[in-house]
């Protein structure tokens, strides 16, 4: 995170929000988080959204995810998790439900 946190959610600098706390505590691009604490909040955060919204994964889901594990590099694993965030946040989703090909 390369710019201040305000640039990504709604906090102000003075509204005495969490977001406010995180940045005075953390630093406003998390610079006093480790890597591994900042993929925690990310895991976190997605299962939480994630369980919010309706349907299911399809078990393919979880082989490619396991694939991309064992066969990507940090890096491009890392610029998977970007991909995917950006798509989720902006609506760049699939809405039909998945065609299944005998």
């Amino acid at each position: 995170m390369t710019k201040p946190l305000g640039y990504y959610t709604s906090y102000t600098p003075g509204d005495d929000s969490l977001l406010e706390k995180v940045q005075e505590q953390y630093g406003s691009t998390f610079e006093r988080m480790t890597k591994r604490e900042k993929l925690s909040i990310l895991m976190i955060l997605a299962s939480n959204i994630g369980a919010q919204l309706e349907g299911g994964v399809r078990g393919e889901i979880y082989a490619v995810a396991r694939e991309m594990t064992d066969k990507l590099s940090l890096s491009d694993q890392s610029g998977i998790m970007q991909a995917i965030i950006d798509q989720a946040r902006w609506g760049q989703n699939a809405d039909a439900k998945p065609v299944h090909h005998s």
